[in-house]
């Protein structure tokens, strides 16, 4: 009895700590965000669906870098095609390429130590960023910077949902083939993510690099209008938000993971009852524990109020991607989940192109194509497990 009495109170304790170390953090980060976008910038863009058919490209784009590559993930494996990148990036450094590696410190937990001593010793800058410290070690551990971007040479820039790993060139059984979007940006777009990996790079190793002209070299302006969106801590809901309520015909939701908050699912309520068409594709096989169930709720409702939901079976749904009638579209590393909108590091692209929304819906269409519609029926027969597993999910949404 006593000693289940000294658990009940150091199960409490923790529990305290945590709120009080999760309620301070974040108090605090939210003190320091800003809610920044970048200005309207021209250029070509490119979008890779596929991930054999985007590294074929970003490597061949690294092995003709002369200056500098500057890379930032949220995963890099520890199989044979993250090695093969790592080598990749070995080589570029002898050249005398300038190559800078920042990682995820959660998300990057996978590469070794002496992978990571084998790069600098290539002569790469290697840093980890987001690091889990003091005196918010639980906050600091949710707040990831899930961004992906590259820049090579200040001319060529990569942004998008794919990492590094095995089942990104669709080589992993589970999860095969691996469907995601990423751009590929020529012209003023790879001078702003120049811009933000510089930033990101700053905060993590307080080396301050945005005055190196070098990394800033004239570009063709190019005829894509786009623009950036970095978000951090609570900057992406405002946004979402915005995009919804433009929203006066269709959109569409392409999410791994699709948890909104509390805001945005009465605003997509709002939107279905004025009468626009919402399409939201989401994975049939889910990669992470809970997800799906958490998702549950919000899309009983959805349906109910005439939105459209498809499951897609050909593979992994990964994709971050909205449109909003033909005259924007949105790709980038958010998913549409309360960890992007509220903890992590971000970055996606509005893009306002007719001809691109045209490709991208086509993209979109070929998913839902190879995608089983989701139905009331499938999310209201009796199932006291999958029930459990909502509660749960519910509980927890706020981390999944």
């Amino acid at each position: 009895m006593k000693f289940a009495l000294v658990l009940i109170g150091v199960l409490l304790l923790i529990i305290i700590w945590l709120v009080l170390d999760f309620r301070l953090g974040r108090k605090k980060h939210l003190s320091q965000v800003k809610n920044l976008e970048s200005p309207m910038l021209h250029g070509q863009l490119d979008i890779f669906p596929h991930g054999p058919e985007l590294f074929a490209d970003y490597f061949k784009e690294i092995k003709a870098a002369k200056q500098h590559v500057h890379i930032l993930f949220y995963i890099v494996k520890n199989d044979a095609f993250s090695l093969e990148f790592l080598q990749l990036l070995k080589e570029k450094a002898r050249e005398g390429v300038e190559v800078r590696l920042l990682l995820d410190r959660i998300g990057g937990i996978y590469l070794k130590k002496s992978s990571i001593n084998e790069l600098r010793e290539a002569g790469i800058h290697f840093s980890y960023s987001n690091r889990v410290k003091l005196p918010y070690l639980f906050y600091s551990a949710q707040v990831r910077n899930h961004r992906k971007i590259t820049i090579i040479d200040g001319k060529i820039g990569y942004l998008g949902g794919y990492n590094i790993g095995r089942e990104y060139i669709n080589e992993d059984p589970k999860l095969s083939p691996w469907r995601d979007y990423h751009l590929k940006l020529l012209g003023e777009g790879a001078t702003f993510l120049q811009s933000e990996f510089l930033i990101d790079w700053r905060e993590n190793t307080d080396e301050n690099l945005l005055g190196r002209s070098n990394y800033f070299p004239d570009v063709p302006k190019g005829l894509i209008r786009h623009q950036f969106m970095p978000t951090e801590a609570v900057t992406l809901e405002g946004k979402y938000v915005r995009l919804i309520q433009m929203a006066s015909e269709s959109m569409i939701i392409g999410t791994p993971y699709f948890i909104p908050s509390k805001l945005l699912f009465h605003e997509l309520i709002g939107a279905l009852r004025r009468g626009v068409q919402l399409t939201i594709v989401v994975p049939y096989t889910s990669d992470h524990i809970l997800v799906q169930e958490a998702s549950h709720h919000y899309l009983k409702v959805l349906i109910r109020e005439g939105a459209k939901v498809f499951q897609f079976k050909n593979g992994f749904y990964h994709a971050k991607t909205i449109v909003i009638d033909d005259k924007l579209c949105d790709i980038g590393t958010a998913n549409f989940d309360k960890r992007s909108l509220f903890l992590n590091k971000e970055i996606n692209c509005y893009i306002f192109n007719p001809e691109f929304i045209r490709r991208l819906k086509s993209v979109l269409q070929k998913d839902i194509d190879d995608s089983r519609p989701l139905t009331l029926a499938d999310l209201t027969k009796p199932n006291l497990f999958r029930s459990i597993k909502e509660g749960i999910a519910g509980i927890f949404s706020y981390f999944l």
